[in-house]
């Protein structure tokens, strides 16, 4: 790991990349608009970036749809795709602090995170979607002898993907690694929070020898880019990391247009559940603590919601404060910060918001508060813990994507289940519990795409992301996520 003066001096020799990327070209948006992308920790300014709209989305479209017809990627042999994909992910290795340092200045992210869990997960993730290219089998049902019945996966054509500023660079390996792996043509539009890192890996796509017109890049906001995106008749599939409320309107979107398949994962609101039979109560705070403050709370699987035995919670909180005294907010270059800024002021002004609507309803604080907000010094918000919180609150209920915890009691594991249910997410869920039995009896009866047992955010690239109800649909990562870019053909054939 590199030194705080290591990371300032490699700051001084990277350039940023601020146009689109179409059709193997870095290119301004038809408009000429651009806007300002702003470095949280002190708020200056790191690049005018192109503002696409429509116009954008139409050359994209136009040549992605003409990379994909003329087969270039799409009938190109797997284990050639396959070689390609993996000299890509060789280049961001190669290029690895660049990447980690673009999307720490970008969005906040503290770099001891991008070093030791962004970069390498999302080479991970790129190598493994590789080799999974030539291992994609068809099938032969079993028909009677007169016939024979094919079952063959193809790439779906023309993939649209907006993705996140929370997860800038992995979130969209996630999403785009099975994609092309599967032979699609690909459209990213990245967050306009933190656009920086996708526009450079398009660059290093090219380099690495994915064809001109697959896999493109179009920064812009979510009502230009991302709605010319979700109603073009030309996208045959959009898969989309984000709010259930753009979720929504990304789905009316298809319905108006072609009835392109949508793929979402969407808002959370995850509960995190101690049990009185828990014997590590220290790890379990501990545990608590990394999954609301990593990433400044900016995580869609965060536990916002803590339900506590009533029996153990005096100890617990004892622990619990103590291990959120390790988040201390500071500047993200340094390796030891564990808590960086948030990404933007509108965003510090909604925590801010959600803060003072739990203390107007009556919780309690018991760590944290208001931000000390001061103009030009970054956007920090604090860890913040709130005691005698309930559901009737609107704190306990909506989505903050900041470090706010809601700390509640319960008495048997029926009522813990019945709170944790009580929530239109359902994306993640943690327990912690010393009985087997009980591990998974709660994890059935969870309404929650992912459990984890006694940790909290663990997983790799061979299992599926993603959740249910208002969280979305469809999963990232695992050999789901191929499923999600690919089409099932039957074809069936008269022997006679």
């Amino acid at each position: 790991m590199k030194t705080y003066q290591e990371w300032q001096a490699l700051r001084n020799t990277i350039s940023l990349h601020s146009d689109a990327y179409i059709n193997g070209v870095f290119t301004p948006a038809q408009s000429g608009d651009t806007f300002d992308c702003i470095n949280p920790t002190d708020e200056s300014l790191l690049a005018k970036v192109a503002s696409c709209d429509e116009a954008d989305v139409n050359l994209a479209t136009a040549a992605a749809k003409a990379a994909f017809k003329s087969g270039i990627w799409s009938n190109m042999a797997p284990n050639k795709r396959k070689r390609i994909l993996q000299k890509w992910a060789d280049l961001l290795e190669e290029h690895q602090d660049e990447l980690a340092l673009i999307d720490t200045l970008d969005m906040g992210k503290s770099i001891s995170e991008m070093v030791g869990i962004d970069v390498p997960d999302s080479i991970d993730s790129l190598r493994w979607s590789a080799e999974c290219i030539d291992k994609l089998y068809g099938e032969i049902a079993p028909t009677n002898p007169d016939n024979l019945a094919l079952i063959s996966r193809e790439p779906l054509g023309v993939v649209a993907i907006i993705t996140p500023w929370n997860y800038p660079l992995m979130m969209v390996m996630w999403k785009i690694a099975p994609a092309l792996a599967a032979g699609n043509s690909i459209i990213l539009k990245p967050s306009e929070k933190s656009p920086l890192s996708a526009l450079r890996i398009a660059e290093l796509a090219t380099q690495a020898g994915i064809p001109d017109g697959v896999f493109n890049v179009l920064p812009g906001f979510g009502h230009t880019a991302g709605k010319a995106l979700a109603l073009h008749h030309d996208i045959g599939t959009l898969a989309f990391t984000g709010s259930s409320r753009v979720a929504g309107l990304l789905m009316q979107y298809a319905g108006q247009s072609n009835m392109k398949r949508v793929w979402l994962e969407a808002g959370g609101k995850s509960p995190c559940i101690v049990f009185e039979d828990c014997k590590d109560i220290e790890a379990a705070a501990k545990g608590a603590a990394t999954a609301i403050f990593t990433n400044q709370g900016e995580v869609c699987i965060a536990c916002s919601r803590l339900y506590v035995h009533s029996s153990i919670k005096d100890a617990f909180m004892v622990a619990l404060l103590e291990a959120a005294k390790t988040y201390v907010p500071g500047d993200p270059l340094d390796p030891a910060t564990k808590m960086g800024p948030m990404v933007d002021k509108a965003q510090l002004d909604t925590v801010t918001g959600f803060i003072e609507s739990a203390i107007a309803d009556g919780a309690t604080l018991a760590l944290g508060g208001v931000p000390d907000y001061q103009e030009g010094q970054g956007f920090y918000a604090k860890p913040t813990i709130f005691t005698d919180a309930s559901h009737a609150m609107t704190f306990v209920k909506e989505e903050i994507f900041g470090p706010v915890l809601a700390v509640m009691t319960f008495d048997t594991e029926a009522e813990a289940i019945e709170l944790a249910n009580d929530s239109k997410y359902g994306l993640g869920a943690s327990i912690w519990t010393n009985d087997l039995g009980r591990a998974h009896r709660v994890s059935r009866l969870l309404e929650s795409g992912m459990v984890w047992v006694n940790t909290w955010g663990d997983g790799d690239t061979t299992v599926p992301f993603g959740g249910v109800k208002a969280s979305g649909n469809g999963r990232d990562k695992s050999w789901h996520a191929l499923e999600k870019y690919t089409e099932i053909k039957n074809t069936w054939i008269s022997l006679k």
